[in-house]
């Protein structure tokens, strides 16, 4: 049975990753199916922004895609120089593309030196102003610095949103005085990692509500019965919302209509017809 409107609006999902190469077909028509009305698949390299337009261009209206460099390639794309510069700036004018990203910093991890994060960030947010486009972000244990560089920007960049957020009262606070949206994966659903997200959701403005399943990670704890590959997919995204719903102590069909209200608005989403 399919869902009525409004459809769920799933801003984070890579879907061009290895695990979907054999069934995709099969991943759009169960989120479809699940009542997903948009997916936004996130570039985090050339190949993978390259993949998500095509993607986007074989499924018009249903996916579209962002371009950018991850925190842990900022080395590679800043070794390309110019030519990979341009090649970025020409991707993310792409009719496609709705948001520069994903960029921002990891410091969790640095697969990248902090200072090359830091670079390729400036520049990722460089260009956004330039083609008008909002921002993508990604920020693991490195909230003073990406804070610091956001702000710097605040004033070129048209919009964005900290995608995956897992931080703290101060971090999310910091954000929603830049006017940043704030993005929420099945990582509230985690009884282990998500308890101090489970009560922040509840402080975070109903306009500046976003959902997300960071396919193919991140699959909800909750979620029963659970896939036997363990792979998280866009179908699972009303698990996020019946989750999200239960900590706000809100209607799941308000959450539905607000995260999707917020995607359509930040992204420039056209409204799509009720799946039947």
């Amino acid at each position: 049975m399919a869902y009525s409107k409004p459809g769920l609006i799933d801003i984070g999902a890579n879907l061009s990753h290895s695990s979907f190469s054999h069934d995709l077909e099969q991943v759009l028509a169960s989120a479809r199916q699940a009542g997903i009305e948009h997916i936004i698949v996130t570039g985090t390299d050339l190949e993978s922004i390259e993949a998500g337009i095509t993607l986007a261009e074989l499924n018009q209206g249903f996916l579209s895609c962002t371009a950018g460099f991850h925190p842990h390639v900022a080395s590679q794309f800043l070794s390309g120089g110019k030519v990979l510069q341009h090649r970025l700036t020409s991707l993310a004018n792409h009719d496609a593309v709705v948001s520069v990203g994903e960029t921002g910093l990891d410091f969790n991890r640095n697969y990248s030196p902090r200072s090359d994060q830091e670079d390729a960030f400036v520049q990722h947010l460089e260009l956004a102003s330039q083609i008008n486009k909002p921002v993508f972000l990604h920020q693991r244990d490195a909230h003073e610095s990406f804070k610091s560089i956001l702000k710097q920007f605040r004033d070129d960049i048209c919009d964005g949103v900290v995608h995956c957020f897992t931080d703290n009262r101060q971090a999310l606070f910091d954000y929603l005085d830049l006017d940043m949206y704030i993005g929420i994966t099945g990582w509230i659903c985690d009884e282990r990692r998500g308890s101090e997200l489970q009560d922040l959701v509840q402080e975070i403005p109903q306009d500046r509500l976003l959902i997300e399943t960071d396919a193919p990670y991140l699959l909800p704890r909750t979620l029963s019965p659970k896939p036997k590959n363990r792979r998280n997919e866009p179908a699972y995204l009303p698990e996020v919302v019946r989750f999200i719903s239960q900590c706000r102590g809100e209607s799941v069909e308000f959450i539905r209509q607000v995260t999707t209200q917020n995607a359509r608005r930040l992204f420039q989403l056209s409204e799509q017809p009720s799946a039947s």
